[in-house]
């Protein structure tokens, strides 16, 4: 059974809110870029406005269980950090239940007891919306613009993201990457960072990687796990997909799925572990579109680019002396990145997917089925 079972909603409509609090799903906005009608009606009647995780923890709490909560955002890394530390987690014998932005729904993660550990990947969305869960442990990993429209500005996407520390007492431990502001906080502060990638983690390429493992192994270690515990974590942690996930290769060809990079300082994390690759960018960009990548075109063979902002990634590629190609769609990309002469495509786009597709995660499937389309050589030569 759920952790919430026992919890009723209600469909208020056009009627005056009335009720204790509003659940909101996070992609629903309560202020900006302009509040929903039912979030502005309960923001009138003064009521809270929550996210699921926050019931979540009000239902553990009142069932009478001390299940630690441990808590993880970032505007990049959040999931491989929460997937990694869950997989520590289990490995060493602690009951853990994980979810959140990743995977499953708060509300449908399981009742732990006292020895449990809830591991949430928290978005910026979720974190404006608490109003009592604390996180023992919870970590802050990096900063860079992403949602503005939601937050208005880098400073309000930096409060929200920052809220994951809110309530945290001496007895808590506060994880956060280089460079992050810490002061005012009432936690433990633990910094993490990583010179090198890792060598023996097969499911964590890049430098970047070796990031979220070092943040996991802080946390790891604030939850009491010891070292050889966070060791055979990291060293048997599978990936996660989406996240250059090699999806097959053709004729000598490897096709990298990185599509959960929806802005440009994630693509960049996946490009610095290529050394000359055919890229496939383009969707809905963010703020500052690729022209942080400029340090890196020289490793792109041709840019294959798709999506409603194609011409504004042409044009940057264009100043830049970049070879590439406006493809519109995946379908006429795939089989051009295929026989550009290099030795990685990679599917990096910098750009949200919902112009498109549904999600990151649909245009991930469906690059992956293009690939095994292009003929039998993608398949019998895949690799794990």
């Amino acid at each position: 059974a759920a952790a919430a079972a026992g919890f009723r909603l209600r469909d208020h409509g056009a009627l005056p809110f009335a009720a204790e609090a509003l659940v909101l799903s996070p992609g629903i906005p309560h202020r900006l870029p302009a509040p929903h009608p039912a979030a502005q009606r309960a923001a009138e009647a003064g009521a809270p406005i929550l996210s699921d995780a926050e019931l979540l923890f009000q239902a553990v709490r009142a069932a009478g269980s001390r299940a630690r909560f441990a808590g993880i955002t970032g505007t990049n890394g959040k999931s491989t950090t929460t997937a990694l530390l869950a997989h520590m987690l289990a490995g060493a014998g602690v009951p853990v239940a994980s979810g959140g932005n990743l995977g499953t729904a708060a509300l449908a993660l399981p009742l732990l007891g006292d020895d449990g550990v809830y591991v949430l990947e928290m978005s910026s969305y979720m974190l404006e919306r608490l109003a009592t869960l604390r996180f023992g442990a919870a970590a802050m990993l990096n900063i860079s613009p992403d949602h503005l429209d939601r937050h208005g500005d880098m400073a309000g996407y930096l409060a929200a993201k920052m809220a994951i520390f809110d309530r945290q007492t001496g007895d808590d431990v506060a994880v956060l990457g280089a460079g992050l502001p810490a002061t005012g906080l009432a936690a433990a502060v633990v910094r993490f960072d990583a010179e090198r990638p890792l060598d023996d983690a097969p499911g964590l390429p890049g430098l970047h990687n070796a990031l979220n493992a070092a943040a996991a192994t802080a946390m790891g270690r604030a939850l009491g796990l010891d070292e050889a515990a966070i060791g055979r974590g990291i060293a048997t942690f599978p990936g996660l997909p989406h996240r250059q996930q090699r999806v097959g290769a053709w004729r000598g060809v490897a096709f990298i799925n990185d599509s959960k990079a929806t802005n440009a300082d994630a693509a960049e994390r996946a490009m610095l572990c290529y050394d000359r690759f055919a890229w496939i960018a383009g969707g809905i960009a963010k703020a500052g579109g690729i022209e942080s990548l400029a340090p890196l075109f020289g490793r792109i063979a041709h840019a294959y680019l798709i999506g409603r902002d194609a011409p504004l990634f042409a044009a940057t590629l264009a100043a830049n002396g970049v070879a590439h190609t406006v493809c519109g769609t995946l379908e006429a990309a795939v089989p051009l990145a295929a026989r550009a002469g290099a030795p990685v495509v990679l599917l990096s786009p910098a750009c949200a997917s919902f112009d498109q597709f549904s999600g990151f995660e649909a245009r991930g499937d469906r690059f992956a089925a293009l690939v095994r389309a292009l003929g039998p050589a993608s398949a019998s030569e895949e690799a794990a």
